[in-house]
């Protein structure tokens, strides 16, 4: 990363992002769409549009049975984290994270896609 992050940060990037799948595996939809950026929360305008979103489009996201946390790199002049997550068909999906600091120093999740996993 061009602008290399304290260890401190990279904890909260990783707390925020396993916040997020714990309030997803307790379908706690107010609690997950908190943890998204602002922009993010704007362009799903509710609880209930951004958990069917997930919920049809991010299976592993939203029901992980596993979750390895991998590098944290830059991406589109944003943290990057990658997360390894086991979907409940036991398919290993990694997950991109873009994280964006919001004026308070909180982390939050500004986008998520998912990658395919490179043979080992």
């Amino acid at each position: 990363m061009s602008q290399e992050l304290a260890d401190t940060e990279r904890d909260a990037i990783r707390q925020v992002i396993t916040a997020q799948i714990e309030a997803f595996q307790c379908d706690d939809g107010i609690q997950a769409f908190l943890y998204a950026a602002p922009a993010i929360r704007q362009q799903f305008k509710s609880v209930g549009n951004f958990m069917r979103m997930v919920r049809s489009s991010y299976p592993a996201v939203y029901r992980p049975r596993g979750v390895i946390f991998g590098e944290l790199t830059e991406m589109q002049g944003f943290p990057a984290q990658s997360v390894f997550l086991m979907a409940q068909e036991g398919e290993i999906v990694k997950a991109i994270y873009l994280m964006q600091q919001q004026p308070s120093k909180d982390w939050r999740i500004a986008g998520c896609f998912l990658v395919p996993v490179e043979e080992i």
